[in-house]
């Protein structure tokens, strides 16, 4: 059975009216649209073929239609029309991203709670570091008697320091010595190759300092494991609760209860690499909690060997277009804030904002 493009049109629209009033379809409302020009009979028709051709599915025998996982993909992938955003929305996102991103540090915490707002859906952001990992330089300062301050810092310009108290009397040249040592011996590491060969050399070669090694190493292993981890931000779970398809409350508790930091930090994963925007919908979701919903997601450099992804996690009705750009929108304009000053021009006024059909 051929996809003809009456087919396709008949379906965009299905879609776009089952995103604005996540309602079933029927051939009677199809038919009445201004632009359709066809009879609601050859609308019937060609909705049953869609239906067997697998786009839609029939949630009742005397129900219209629903778009089916595959009517998404298709229409995400072919049909879907650009959403433009208003004046009004950009200069909103961009008074947001003025009051709430003057600071590096809460760029990722406050980006899920903004998009979750704009959307009226849960939203993530995920901090992630890109290439390896490792410590770049070794300090180790004396402090007050029996103790000292252990400096590191990261291939990302990440420091770190932690007061440590000595088990053994050192004196300033021992420190010295191990400092040396420790710059000498696992700098450009990353966690996995600080092996017990490597304790093993540092030990030897620490003098009166032995002692301390382990405790150095450990600490540094510790610091490149952590920096090595997703950050995980989760904004606005309740907002699903909102959602028609969520109004069961034992259907919206079990996606609630899987909703967790966890199953999202499993997402970046499957960002395409040449891709910078995706959409899962429905079972192409890898986590299984999320098989019922559609998850949109994008990613953007943040600097200092930093990347962020940030997605939206909704029904599978969700209006795609109109999230896709605010995302796309969202993201453009915070890797601009840390690439250069200058905000993203405002878009001209759209005669037709919202999905045409």
């Amino acid at each position: 059975m051929e996809l003809t493009d009456r087919k396709k049109r008949i379906l965009r629209a299905i879609v776009d009216h089952y995103i604005r009033t996540a309602e079933p379809v029927g051939s009677k409302v199809i038919a009445a649209l201004p632009d359709m020009s066809i009879s609601s009979a050859t609308i019937r028709n060609e909705m049953a073929d869609l239906t067997e051709m697998g786009y839609l599915e029939q949630p009742h025998t005397s129900a219209g239609r629903i778009p089916s996982p595959a009517g998404y993909r298709l229409y995400i992938d072919e049909l879907m029309q650009d959403y433009r955003l208003s004046v009004d929305e950009a200069q909103t996102l961009n008074q947001t991203l003025d009051a709430k991103m003057r600071q590096f540090d809460d760029v990722i915490s406050q980006a899920s709670k903004i998009v979750s707002k704009m959307t009226n859906l849960p939203a993530y952001a995920v901090a992630s570091r890109t290439g390896r990992v490792t410590i770049k330089k070794f300090e180790i300062i004396a402090a007050e008697s029996g103790s000292f301050i252990l400096v590191l810092m990261t291939s990302h310009d990440v420091v770190k320091n932690k007061l440590v108290r000595l088990p053994v009397n050192c004196a300033d040249a021992d420190l010295k010595l191990l400092t040396a040592v420790l710059n000498a011996t696992m700098t450009d590491l990353t966690v996995e190759e600080i092996t017990p060969e490597v304790l093993e050399r540092v030990s030897r070669s620490a003098g009166p300092a032995e002692p301390l090694v382990p405790i150095i190493v450990d600490y540094a292993a510790q610091l490149l494991r952590e920096q090595n981890q997703n950050e995980v931000f989760l904004s606005g779970q309740m907002r699903l609760l909102d959602q028609p398809e969520y109004r069961d409350p034992t259907k919206a508790q079990k996606l609630l209860m899987g909703l967790d930091e966890e199953v999202i930090s499993g997402l970046p994963a499957a960002i395409r690499p040449d891709s910078k925007m995706q959409i899962l919908v429905g079972p192409e979701n890898v986590a299984r909690e999320l098989k019922d919903t559609s998850v949109v997601m994008t990613r953007f450099d943040i600097g200092d060997g930093m990347q962020g992804m940030i997605g939206v996690v909704g029904p599978t009705r969700m209006d795609y277009a109109q999230i896709t750009a605010r995302l796309s929108y969202f993201t453009e304009s915070l890797s601009r804030m840390f690439g250069k000053p200058d905000k993203p021009e405002l878009p001209q006024p759209a005669a037709h904002p919202q999905n045409d059909t």
